[in-house]
């Protein structure tokens, strides 16, 4: 049976897309619509027209995302705008129907928490399989059309509905729409990665099968091992030594342990480290101890 008809996926899925609409809306009832405030996105173009044109939020937000509901069954799948076009509709019901009081009318609370939980909504719908917000697939789309990255589409997007927020509104609504914007995608990152966002580390050692037992029986770690040669200096570019590259994934959270566990071996290895977005399959961890 595949992922997508397993009944607990299933289940899973429409329990992450019920929470996600549910703390979008309050994102936007409870604080950003009442102190009329903005945001990027395709979001923040339904807000803008709603303030500008005072057009129903709901109807816009559907308007807005229709185009990228049918973009997506293209340029990722058919279940994926399926799924969007549902949570879509949804999100817009319960901007209608739902009661949300008003929590604040502080400037900077509404634009941080406002993005907060904007940010948790839209990301607890990414996980649930689907987009609220439709501007990373029309950046996904772009990208195989154009030279530009994800990020420069994103961001040129963005910078036309903040322009606008400011001709509109005045220059502190649209700065105060790019904060909300900001924490709105730092929630994001956290709600998709996780608090133990995976990092790559690889570290070149001359002691590295010290290194390879205190990370597999110390740490608990898989590792992975390139056959490599160490040296090549200036000075000496003719002498080199073989060696096995050692390569493991960790959480974030155990970075500084790592790196004192292979320090306290070989102060002279060669460690670095990179973020890594997903993991599927292998040794990934076992529960952490300090």
């Amino acid at each position: 049976m595949s992922k997508e008809l397993n009944p607990s996926y299933i289940i899973q899925d429409t329990i992450y897309i019920v929470l996600g609409i549910l703390f979008s809306a309050f994102a936007m009832k409870s604080f950003l619509v009442p102190n009329h405030f903005l945001d990027g996105g395709v979001t923040g173009i339904s807000l803008l027209g709603h303030e500008v044109f005072h057009w129903n939020l709901g109807l816009l937000l559907i308007l807005t995302n229709l185009p990228f509901i049918v973009l997506g069954a293209y340029q990722v799948s058919k279940g994926f705008a399926v799924k969007t076009a549902i949570a879509v509709v949804g999100l817009a019901i319960a901007l209608q129907y739902g009661e949300f009081p008003t929590i604040t009318s502080d400037n900077l609370l509404v634009s941080i928490f406002g993005g907060f939980f904007l940010g948790l909504g839209i990301g607890l719908a990414m996980r649930g399989g689907c987009a609220i917000d439709g501007l990373e697939v029309l950046a996904l789309y772009t990208l195989k059309k154009t030279s530009f990255t994800i990020t420069e589409v994103i961001m040129a997007m963005n910078i036309v509905i903040f322009l606008s927020a400011g001709i509109h509104f005045g220059l502190e609504t649209a700065l105060y729409a790019m904060l909300t914007y900001y924490i709105a995608m730092r929630t994001i990152d956290y709600v998709i990665e996780g608090m133990e966002a995976y990092t790559g580390v690889t570290i070149i050692s001359g002691k590295s099968e010290e290194v390879k037992e205190a990370l597999v029986l110390k740490m608990g770690r898989g590792i992975t091992i390139y056959k490599g040669e160490r040296g090549f200096m200036k000075d000496s570019y003719e002498v080199s030594h073989e060696c096995d590259i050692v390569f493991t994934i960790i959480t974030r959270l155990e970075v500084r342990k790592l790196k004192t566990v292979v320090h306290q071996i070989d102060p002279h290895a060669f460690v670095f480290t990179h973020t890594i977005k997903e993991t599927a399959g292998g040794v990934l961890k076992r529960k952490v101890t300090h």
